[in-house]
């Protein structure tokens, strides 16, 4: 099968070992490990955001053959820390996300026209979620997207994730320290943990 997204011999600092993996299309990965092992070096080295050696190729186009701005927005790196600079929620869209698809996250659409300051974390995080997602990229990085979350939001962003990923060729790579997240979503055939990837480095499977 081939993959969507390939990394081979793809190491940045923080990260122990280097990493080779293929993704395929369809499939959502859940990645663990302890805190300051690489998760997150990895993840951002993937969307060519940190210095970094190895390849990383998108359906077999290599991220250096396109600039990197077009890079990021088709292999697109979601931190648990959001960035708001705008005065308004919804000057940060490039286009304004509907009230059925703000619901489907449990949010209003008057959310739209608060102040980032006035939002909880939790909401600032599913925002930044919807405004990447306006993107369509093919391949999701998720950094601890549901860390702020209460349990019944963090099932509404699983169900939005898991219908955006049967859209296309698309796929995630999501870190989550969360046991019961993990054997809902992907346990145990697209669950690993950063020691086992660095090792072994599995192989993408038929979704």
């Amino acid at each position: 099968m081939q993959a969507l997204l390939e990394i081979a011999d793809l190491q940045a600092p923080g990260m122990r070992q280097p990493v080779n993996w293929r993704i395929g299309a369809g499939q959502l990965w859940l990645l663990y490990g302890p805190s300051g092992s690489g998760k997150s070096q990895l993840l951002k080295a993937m969307a060519d955001l940190i210095e970094h050696d190895g390849k990383v190729l998108l359906e077999e186009l290599a991220a250096d053959s396109m600039p990197a701005p077009v890079w990021r927005r088709q292999v697109m790196y979601f931190s648990a820390e959001t960035a708001w600079w705008m005065e308004t929620v919804g000057e940060h869209f490039i286009q304004s996300p509907s009230a059925q698809t703000l619901q489907q996250v449990g949010l209003n659409d008057t959310i739209l026209q608060q102040h980032p300051d006035q939002l909880s974390s939790g909401e600032k995080q599913r925002l930044a979620l919807l405004r990447g997602l306006a993107f369509e990229p093919k391949v999701l990085l998720l950094d601890e997207t549901s860390a702020n979350l209460d349990p019944d939001s963090t099932l509404q962003v699983e169900t939005l994730l898991q219908d955006y990923l049967q859209q296309g060729q698309r796929a995630a790579i999501w870190i989550s320290h969360d046991q019961a997240q993990r054997d809902r979503l992907a346990c145990p055939t697209y669950c690993c943990s950063i020691e086992e990837l660095q090792k072994t480095s599995p192989q993408a499977q038929e979704a």
